[in-house]
């Protein structure tokens, strides 16, 4: 879907020394780092909307983990912004996406 919209991937489950981010990617001139968390629909099990679950220590820890991400490519171009977004995708029980659920600046 960010494909869809003109977004460049740079990577997907992209590693550190640290740990890993889902995606890494440019939307014009910002560096974006999104965080995608999947849920099923009437689950009883965590939060009504799974974008929910990027609670605060997981927006901190993403937060290094971009911070490392950079260090290690230390050569790239300058961005005029760096992002933090979360996507929340909720499926049925036969895998069907029902729910696509995209926050810009989560945090």
């Amino acid at each position: 879907r960010l494909r869809e919209r003109g977004w460049e991937l740079l990577e997907r489950n992209a590693r550190t020394r640290h740990g890993e981010l889902d995606i890494v990617a440019l939307e014009g001139r910002a560096l974006v780092f999104v965080e995608v968390k999947a849920g099923r629909a009437g689950s009883a099990f965590g939060p009504e909307r799974p974008v929910l679950s990027v609670d605060w220590r997981k927006q901190l820890r993403i937060r290094r983990l971009a911070t490392a991400w950079m260090g290690e490519r230390r050569g790239l171009r300058p961005y005029a912004e760096i992002r933090f977004d979360a996507v929340g995708v909720t499926f049925d029980r036969d895998g069907r996406i029902v729910d696509f659920e995209h926050i810009e600046g989560a945090f």
